[in-house]
Parts: structure tokens; C-alpha cells; sequence
């Protein structure tokens, strides 16, 4: 390791060394890990909560994660130290990014080079950690697999959460008109969001919104969501972020797509353009609500409910 600053032997950390509800999280001293080749080792400001999170916790994702296991993808905080072969970041620097085998949810963590960018000078740590994996997520579902362009309508179901309240501001930046789709609550802060029409998934589909559609982005998934087939011109893209129950035969008999979710690795290319739009003022983050460390459990159960308005956060750093 290369170019370090005092970096303590131990830190706190949240745990967990069995599948499960909230209780099985621990806030605990453990080891600073030391970054490698190619790595940074980051001291935490804030993490951003992601609905991994908790599936991963409750065991709904499998148990393929090796247990002890520290919740938490995205990160913002400062540059601690570099390992061999790291030229793009000094200790000192502000950065924002994701990691690659969670472990956000403690006061240093380990991030690959390649999955950091600098953070945008116009936002906070606590809006920086929230940006990572859903507006990496919006930018890919939208510009590389739905290739969405000027002029196209794209409905955005779930708009107003982590994902979808992002990929609003995205769709719009690039010209297309943007369908928020979500529950009637969030109307008015869809529209003052700048969405161009409004459907609430609860209700019937408007007769307007039938077969107008040229993407759809569905951030929600689960069960009975055929109704978004509906609402796709022939030749149209569904886009999942998450996994849904969609009918093939009905996507067929509609002449539409329903693609693969997929989970591509981030990269600071992405995250720099991220970062453009942020500090241009094109991209705003919605904080739905921040808890600390000690308090993930909270966090997490926040997220579970599925009616965060925008992204949650915990706070490491004690500022």
C-alpha cells in the first residue's frame, strides 16, 4: 500500500452471522481492511440503501454471500489510502461509487479504482452515497438497453422511488416524454418533478396511455404488472430493473419485448457522467430519510416497505 494517511487498526461496523430479520444486525469493532492493487481504501462519510439490502439480509437473495457479511453497496467519503497501481485518487480526495462485495455499512471499505469517481462539488455526502446504483441503474436501463432517444415516450413504473425518480430527470434531460407511474401520493411530487403525465398503477390505465408507449422501465417488478404491456406501441421495450411476473404470450401476441434484468458492473465513466449532470443541475437527489450507523435496522425496514420517496441513507461520519 502506497501513500497512506493514519488509518486507526479497528472501526465499526455493522454485521450480521445469520439470515434474517433486522435483529440479526450487529454494530461491532473489526479489522480496517488494507487496500490492494488497484484498490482504495475509502473512509465512509455516508452509504446509500438499496433494496439488496435487506433481501440479502432476509435471505430472499439466497445464500451465496459469505457469512459474517457488512451490508451496503454505494459509498461516499474521502480517499484513506491507495494500493499499487492507483494514479486517479490521493488520499484526501472526495469520492462517491459502489463496491464490489458490499461492505459500506462500517467506517473505511474497500472500493476498486474503477468504481469511483470523484463527487460532485455541488451535493453532500449524504446525496453523493444515495446516487451510486440507482443512477447507474436508470442511465443503463435507459440509454443501454432501451436506447431510448429524443423525441420517444417512456413510461417509468415506480418513478418515484430510488431508481425511478432518477431515471425521470434522465428520460427528461435527454427529451422524451416521461409517464410517471407510482401510487397517488406521489402525484404532485412527480409532476413537480417534471414528469409529463401521471398514472396511478393502482387505478385503470387511462385509455390515452394505451399502446402510446415506446420504453417502459419497470423499477417494481413483482406480480400483476402485465397491465405495462398495454401500455407499449407494437415494437416496444419493456425494461426491468427487478424481477416481474410478465407474460411472453402477451407480449407477444402485443408485439413487444420484455428484456433480461440485467446487472452490469458500474465504472467511473458512468459515474463522471452522473456527476456532469449533478453539477450542471440537471440531476437532483430526493433524501426520503437518513438514519445512523447504529440504526441500519431502521433503514432497512424503511426500505422494506417499499414507500421511500426517493433514496434513504445512513450516515457514517459523526459531522
Amino acid at each position: 500500500m502506497i501513500m497512506a494517511m493514519e488509518i486507526p487498526q479497528k472501526m465499526r461496523a455493522i454485521r450480521y452471522f445469520t439470515y434474517g430479520g433486522v435483529d440479526v444486525l450487529r454494530c461491532e469493532e473489526v479489522h480496517v481492511p488494507e487496500a490492494g492493487e488497484n484498490e482504495v481504501l475509502v473512509r465512509v462519510h455516508a452509504v446509500g440503501v438499496n433494496p439488496g439490502d435487506w433481501q440479502i439480509r432476509s435471505g430472499l437473495a439466497g445464500d451465496r454471500f459469505k457469512l459474517p457479511y457488512i451490508p451496503g453497496w454505494d459509498v461516499s467519503g474521502v480517499v484513506a489510502s491507495v494500493g499499487a497501481g492507483v494514479t486517479s485518487f490521493r488520499p484526501g480526495d472526495a469520492v462517491y461509487g459502489m463496491t464490489v462485495n458490499s461492505g459500506g455499512c462500517a467506517e473505511y471499505v474497500i472500493v476498486p479504482a474503477g468504481h469511483l469517481a470523484l463527487k460532485p462539488e455541488s451535493i453532500d455526502f449524504v446525496e453523493a452515497a444515495a446516487l451510486p446504483q440507482s443512477g447507474f441503474t436508470a442511465w443503463h436501463a435507459l440509454f443501454v438497453q432501451g436506447k431510448l432517444e429524443t423525441g420517444q415516450t417512456v413510461l417509468i413504473n415506480g418513478a418515484a422511488g430510488g431508481v425511478g425518480h432518477l431515471a425521470v430527470q434522465l428520460a427528461r434531460w435527454k427529451g422524451a416524454r416521461v409517464i410517471g407511474a407510482a401510487s397517488a401520493r406521489n402525484e404532485s411530487y412527480l409532476l413537480d418533478l417534471g414528469v409529463d403525465a401521471f398514472v396511478d398503477y393502482t387505478a385503470s390505465l387511462p385509455a390515452e396511455i394505451e399502446r402510446s408507449v415506446d420504453i417502459v422501465l419497470d423499477t417494481a417488478g413483482g406480480e400483476n404488472v402485465d397491465w405495462l404491456l398495454n401500455t407499449l406501441k407494437p415494437g416496444g421495450r419493456l425494461v426491468p430493473i427487478t424481477r416481474g411476473r410478465y407474460s411472453f404470450d402477451n407480449a407477444a401476441k402485443a408485439s413487444v419485448t420484455v428484456q433480461e434484468v440485467q446487472f452490469p458492473p458500474i465504472a467511473t465513466a458512468y459515474l463522471d457522467e452522473l456527476t456532469r449532470l449533478v453539477n450542471g443541475g440537471q440531476l437532483n437527489i430526493t433524501i426520503d430519510s437518513m438514519f445512523p450507523l447504529e440504526e441500519t435496522g431502521k433503514a432497512h425496514e424503511k426500505s422494506e416497505s417499499r414507500r421511500a420517496r426517493g433514496k434513504i441513507v445512513i450516515r457514517v461520519l459523526k459531522w
